[in-house]
């Protein structure tokens, strides 16, 4: 039987990127493609539709998404719509596995308090504040090197980083910001931002997305404590279901601490590297 909080996340899944993106249906698909610059989404399985997926429905998005100039990206859960997986892997796709999350607020009540460091301010990131660009940078230095290991990269390549930020792109995370549509933490010393993280909440239902830290500030406890705040958000603003994918399995391990628990398998299709 599927977790219970599936059914809601599937609507999420389908409901969210419409506040940004047009969503087109392509037999049992539904492609999103992003009206603003800078923000990319994914094809997914069309809500409340059960038809079999086959190879050629993920050639055909395929194709619309390369005349689109979007990524061929696919995004699903395993245990709701089996199909999909064969067909992408069929259409010439890999598809990678990452355990889906959800809150149990009772376990995180009961958790321990995420440490932070000192001299580590974890705060929201407000619509007007002028880092943006640098908040993005480290979440794109984050994602470069995954895992939970602490690394070399640190600080001095936010700037570089921070330069590659289309202007587009950080302009329409400030939209989001502004109207709720996103809510982001950043954690931060004397010196500028460490970690980061958001998440996204659509009819009492949120992902939270995006948590990265600089690889030479890992093992800290940051990342924990942003995820920390982001779910303290969620809950004030009334969600009622809170959930995430972790990268891997040592990431789970970390949000297991923090009261997620194991509810699916969140699958990502996309072209070969």
């Amino acid at each position: 039987m599927h977790h219970p909080a599936l059914r809601r996340i599937e609507a999420y899944y389908d409901a969210a990127p419409r506040s940004g993106a047009r969503a087109e249906d392509h037999g049992p698909l539904t492609l999103f493609v992003s009206e603003r610059p800078g923000w990319h989404y994914y094809a997914r399985p069309r809500l409340a539709r059960p038809a079999s997926i086959a190879a050629a429905d993920v050639a055909v998005v395929r194709a619309r998404q390369r005349a689109a100039g979007v990524p061929e990206a696919f995004e699903w859960v395993g245990e709701v719509t089996p199909s999909l997986r064969p067909a992408a892997e069929a259409a010439g796709l890999t598809v990678h596995e990452h355990p889906l999350m959800v809150l149990d607020p009772t376990a995180f009540r009961a958790a321990p308090p995420a440490a932070v460091p000192e001299g580590v301010e974890v705060r929201p990131v407000a619509w007007d504040d002028p880092d943006l660009a640098t908040l993005r940078a480290v979440a794109d230095i984050g994602f470069s090197t995954p895992g939970t290991a602490a690394g070399a990269a640190g600080r001095e390549a936010l700037a570089a980083a921070a330069a590659r930020n289309d202007a587009g792109g950080v302009e329409t995370l400030r939209g989001r910001l502004r109207s709720g549509l996103t809510v982001m933490v950043a954690a931060s010393d004397g010196e500028g931002p460490l970690s980061v993280g958001s998440h996204q909440p659509v009819a009492g239902v949120t992902e939270v997305v995006g948590v990265a830290t600089l690889p030479a500030a890992r093992r800290r406890g940051l990342a924990a404590a942003v995820t920390v705040a982001l779910v303290e958000d969620a809950l004030g603003r009334g969600c009622e279901v809170v959930f995430l994918s972790a990268g891997d399995e040592a990431v789970a391990r970390i949000y297991r601490r923090l009261g997620f628990r194991d509810a699916g398998t969140a699958l990502i299709a996309e072209p070969h590297a």
